[in-house]
């Protein structure tokens, strides 16, 4: 049965004046900032080091309690700065242990994150953006409207609360990497398309990656996009992650239906830029992430097709039973089908497992993010 925490229930939380918040900043821009509230230079990398550690290896947000800090410079932080998360508006707890976050950022928006628990890891699906440009018609966030890109911090916050929930900081006196990693993945598949937000979900990605901080390898972290072809090797040069592509289709025509960014960058240039990838290998293969749509992309041909696309890219091939969301224009293939899609791609040489859907019940499942903003609004209406 789905568990909602009625105790998480939050308050608008009143914005301290002129206060800066210190997550969501690189560490060049955190050694600048303490600079400009009157940090010595000399002193600033230090500092900065010090600072850093207590967010993202610690996960404190009360200067007060940075106790390796002199009482007369944690006022001046108090003074010039504040260490603030997205707000927990609800989180839901599927029968699968999935959680999702209902978070509230700047402005009243809301996005969605979703934390997914397995015996050898625990993913937590993030966010970019409120709402989604690229109104993938299998997609229920695709219905919601942009609103806006995340910051930087509202990125990386999702992150800290995620942690917060799951009580996994070091414990006061322990190696952190001594602590069992409950949050050990991240996949940048959440609300919206991670590459029309790429500086903020490279400098949070930065962040997560520091190994001072979450210390997370690159190689734990997935983003994927729909194709935006220009800022594919832009970003496994800066950022350097995994890649996933959400492909979902074998022929223009219905990719062009299915995910309508292709009508501006085709299969044939995706898969160009895709074979440039930087870092691209056999141990570093690219992910094809295929939704299952019973009568529209799940036929033996499609399979045939899909390998012979793929054809000299280190790739394996994830396929998606599809989740179905309310008035939704598709159904989900059967077992059988996606089973044997998935034969066909093995025996071609590619991995092609079928990933079990995950938090259904909550809503939680891929393709089934969207804020609860806009609803809200018209049940506050009526």
């Amino acid at each position: 049965m789905t568990a909602i925490t009625p105790d998480l229930l939050t308050i608008p939380r009143k914005d301290a004046p002129g206060l800066a918040n210190l997550v969501g900043l690189t560490r060049e821009g955190l050694h600048a900032a303490l600079i400009a509230a009157g940090t010595p230079e000399a002193q600033a990398k230090m500092r900065t080091g010090q600072v850093w550690q207590w967010i993202y290896q610690k996960g404190v947000s009360d200067f007060g309690l940075m106790t390796n800090l002199a009482k007369p410079f944690r006022a001046l932080l108090a003074d010039n700065f504040v260490i603030e998360r997205p707000e927990i508006v609800v989180k839901q707890v599927s029968d699968d242990g999935t959680r999702k976050y209902l978070l509230r950022i700047a402005g009243g928006h809301e996005v969605e994150t979703v934390y997914i628990p397995e015996e050898d890891r625990g993913t937590l699906c993030v966010s970019s953006q409120v709402g989604c440009t690229l109104t993938c018609s299998f997609c229920h966030t695709g219905t919601q409207k942009l609103v806006r890109n995340l910051t930087a911090a509202e990125i990386v916050g999702q992150i800290l609360v995620a942690r917060d929930d799951l009580g996994e900081w070091p414990k006061p006196g322990r190696n952190p990497k001594d602590e069992t990693r409950l949050l050990s993945n991240i996949v940048l598949m959440g609300m919206g398309e991670p590459l029309y937000n790429f500086e903020n979900v490279r400098d949070a990605m930065k962040i997560a990656m520091d190994p001072e901080g979450i210390s997370l390898s690159r190689r734990r972290i997935t983003l994927s996009t729909s194709g935006v072809v220009p800022e594919i090797a832009r970003a496994g040069e800066e950022i350097g992650c995994q890649l996933a592509i959400s492909f979902h289709a074998t022929d223009d025509a219905t990719r062009d239906r299915l995910v309508p960014i292709n009508k501006r960058w085709n299969i044939e240039a995706l898969l160009a830029a895709l074979k440039d990838y930087p870092r691209l290998s056999n141990s570093e293969r690219i992910t094809f992430e295929y939704v299952m749509l019973k009568g529209v992309n799940d036929s033996d041909e499609d399979a045939r097709r899909l390998v012979k696309l793929i054809e000299g890219i280190p790739a394996k091939i994830n396929l998606i039973p599809f989740n179905e969301w309310p008035g939704a224009p598709y159904e989900r293939s059967s077992g059988n089908r996606i089973h044997a899609f998935a034969d066909i791609i093995y025996h071609a040489g590619y991995a092609s497992p079928i990933r079990k859907p995950r938090g259904e019940d909550i809503m939680a499942a891929c393709g089934q993010l969207k804020s609860e903003t806009e609803r809200g609004r018209r049940d506050k209406v009526r």
